[in-house]
This record gives structure tokens, C-alpha cells and sequence, in this order.
């Protein structure tokens, strides 16, 4: 069970959870009508398959579905979803960079690997925050794919602070500016944090925007609650990750994130998963709509004055 200062690497707790997108992206990058292009992501499965085995390439669905309480369909379901929200969030970056935005922040990055797949405008700032554990097993594979830098124009800097202490704090010191506009990601995050840390973060993020500030967010909502059964599509996903992930969610009440952004004044708009999905050509599964359909991807923006 999670405790409220709990730490992690990467093949253990919260940590798996991250090796879990990656080999999605991993897969999605190799599908003919991909989503996503994560050169990276299977490099991140590989050097972790002596503790956790998880698919990379179609082939190894296939041989790990000979071996689990899984298909090979379930494997490409679950890639399908990271493919829907990782467009939808590498669109949203790209927007907010195309309406001026250079310092760009990514909290609980995990292996997010955007510092180095996107075309950053030249003058861009990637911030990475997340625990040490997650960001020194990240920054040791990505040296080996001589990778650790961000893309051209673009300058990468690792932040290992943990998002439940003071993160405002390691950010400003890693030279973060909350006087020029920023663009926040909160990708595949809320689930694990306690509501009051959730609420925290919010407050925070809005403190260091300017005027300008763009916000994206992965929001489950009541979602979390459902999931708990022991014949659910979570249960089957756990047995498959080799941890309970439903042990791995806070499930207290919390504030709607839509809701409470907008009454922090943001100016916030979003669509279902299953919606994405759709208008990517990519409708979801009918099992997995289920799971993760009504889950909501929003983009905010701040434009109130200081």
C-alpha cells in the first residue's frame, strides 16, 4: 500500500508504472498508423527486462501473452491509449511553443523522452522533475544512446525532487523563471498523489505562471474508484505489470481538476480519451473505452494578471 513519502525506482511501485508507458510508446512508435515516434522507449524496456518483462515489439506481446493471463490484444490496447494521450500532449506542448511559450516543464516526468523527440523552437528550456531513482535509471540508458541532451535548440535540465515536497524550490534553483510564460505537463500523475498534494500542485503551478501559461493535464476523476474489482481490466493489467496497480492510486475525494482549475482562473477546455481517439482515426477498443475512455485530457491556459 502507498504511504504518504513513499519513494520508488524504476522497477518497483510508481516506477513500474513508468517502464509500463514506455513499452506502450514503444509499441505504438512500430505500428504502421502510430501516434507516437518514441526512438527511445524501447531502450527503457530492454534495460529493465531482467527484473520486469514487458513488451517492446509486437514479438514480444506475442511470447509474453504465451506466458501471462494475457493476450497480444492486450498488450496493443493498452499501447493504444498511451498513443491517444501522448499525441494529444505532444500537440498541446507544440502549441503552446508555436504561441511563444520557451520554458516548458514536465512534472513526474518519468520517461518522457520529449526533451529529445520534439522540435523544440530554438531559446527552449525543458524542464524534467521527478524522484532520483526514475531520473537516474532514465539519464543512465539515455547515455548509452548518447541521448541525455535535448534536441537541437533546446536546452534539457533533470530536476530530482519528489512532487509531494518543495518542488518550487529545486525548480527556481535549477534556474526556472515564474516571470515568463510556462507550459505544464501533468501526464499519467494525479492517480498517484494524495488529494491534498494534488491540490498543492495546482496551487503551485498557478503561482509560478505568467500570463501566458499553458497547463495540460491527464485527469481521471472518479474514474479511480471503479477500477478496484478483482475481474477488471486493472486487475488483469496488474497481473500482467507483476504489482497491484490499483495499490498504487490515491482513491480520496478530491476537487474536480477541471473545476478547480477554473476556479483558480485558469481557462480550461478538454476531451474524452475516447473522443480523442476517435478524431485521431483510432477509436478505442469497446473494453478499453471502458477502462479508460471517460478519462479527461484537458489544456489550460492563464491569462490573468499578477
Amino acid at each position: 500500500m502507498r504511504e504518504d513519502d513513499d519513494q520508488w525506482g524504476i522497477t518497483e511501485s510508481v516506477g513500474v508504472t513508468a517502464l509500463g508507458v514506455a513499452s506502450g510508446r514503444a509499441m505504438e512508435t512500430l505500428r504502421p498508423d502510430g501516434l507516437v515516434d518514441d526512438p527511445y522507449a524501447e531502450a527503457f524496456v530492454d534495460a529493465a527486462a531482467d527484473e520486469i518483462r514487458l513488451p517492446a515489439r509486437p514479438e514480444d506481446a506475442r511470447a509474453l501473452a504465451a506466458e501471462q493471463e494475457a493476450t497480444e490484444a492486450d498488450w496493443q490496447e493498452q499501447s493504444a491509449y498511451i498513443g491517444v494521450r501522448s499525441r494529444f500532449f505532444d500537440d498541446a506542448l507544440t502549441a503552446a511553443t508555436t504561441d511563444g511559450v520557451r520554458q516548458v516543464v514536465l512534472l513526474a516526468a518519468g520517461l518522457d523522452t520529449r526533451a529529445q523527440r520534439l522540435d523544440w523552437p530554438a531559446g527552449t528550456t525543458v524542464y524534467e522533475v521527478d524522484q532520483h531513482g526514475v531520473l537516474d535509471f532514465k539519464d543512465g540508458v539515455l547515455a548509452e544512446q548518447d541521448a541525455t541532451a535535448a534536441a537541437p535548440g533546446a536546452e534539457r535540465v533533470v530536476v530530482r525532487v519528489d512532487l509531494r515536497h518543495d518542488w518550487p524550490a529545486a525548480l527556481r534553483d535549477a534556474g526556472f523563471d515564474p516571470q515568463v510564460p510556462t507550459a505544464w505537463l501533468a501526464e499519467g500523475l494525479l492517480p498517484y498523489l494524495p488529494a491534498q498534494a494534488e491540490i498543492d500542485l495546482f496551487d503551485r503551478v498557478t503561482e509560478l505562471s505568467a500570463p501566458g501559461s499553458h497547463l495540460a493535464v491527464e485527469h481521471f476523476g472518479d474514474i479511480v474508484a471503479h477500477l478496484g474489482g478483482a475481474d477488471s481490466r486493472l486487475a488483469s493489467l496488474s497481473r500482467r505489470f507483476g504489482i497491484d496497480v490499483r495499490e498504487l492510486f490515491f482513491a480520496d475525494d478530491r476537487p474536480d481538476a477541471a473545476d478547480r482549475l477554473g476556479e483558480l482562473g485558469w481557462s480550461v477546455s478538454g476531451r474524452t480519451a475516447s473522443e480523442l481517439a476517435g478524431s485521431y482515426g483510432r477509436p478505442l477498443d469497446p473494453d478499453l473505452a471502458q477502462l479508460y475512455g471517460a478519462a479527461r485530457l484537458l489544456d489550460a491556459r492563464w491569462d490573468a494578471p499578477r
